[in-house]
């Protein structure tokens, strides 16, 4: 009976642990957002490390620079660093208007017509960037954006 449970335990481990082992291995640096209503930074990748910042702002662009275990070493758009529990974390893209008021397009191209605006500070989703060019979705207000006034997107990124 004791080892069939051990046997049981091993094959469990092997179904769970390539996943987990595969998230370890993702390339940094790369763009993620916060996930949850409160999420704690702290100046180490442990509990036992200070607190340095408490973020309140679900959805804000952060750029994982480093992974350690469940924690992942992050800069935030202001380029403060410090580490955050994964778990805090999504893949879901957003990015942040950085220096001007942000015209959203219909067409990725200066002629477009304007759709809305958006100020520096405004969070939205990002996909489809191509060209220079990114969908920017403010709760369902969207359009085409210059990425170079957008902070969660690299230059010349393409995303899907």
């Amino acid at each position: 009976m004791r080892a069939a449970v051990t046997i049981g335990a091993v094959v469990v481990a092997g179904l769970v642990l390539p996943g987990a082992v595969e998230a370890q291995r993702r390339a940094t640096p790369y763009f993620a957002s916060i996930s949850a209503g409160k999420a704690m930074m702290r100046t180490g990748p442990g509990r036992n490390y200070p607190a340095s910042w408490l973020y309140v702002r679900a959805g804000l662009p952060i750029k994982v620079i480093d992974i350690y275990k469940e924690w992942r070493k992050v800069e935030d758009p202001g380029g403060t660093q410090g580490w955050m529990l994964g778990a805090l974390l999504t893949e879901t893209r957003t990015a942040i208007v950085v220096d001007t008021v942000l015209e959203l397009r219909d067409t990725p191209r200066t002629g477009g017509r304007v759709q809305y605006r958006a100020a520096p500070g405004v969070v939205g989703r990002i996909s489809k960037c191509t060209s220079g060019w990114c969908w920017f979705d403010v709760r369902g207000r969207a359009g085409y954006v210059e990425a170079i006034h957008l902070w969660g997107v690299d230059p010349g990124e393409e995303i899907e």
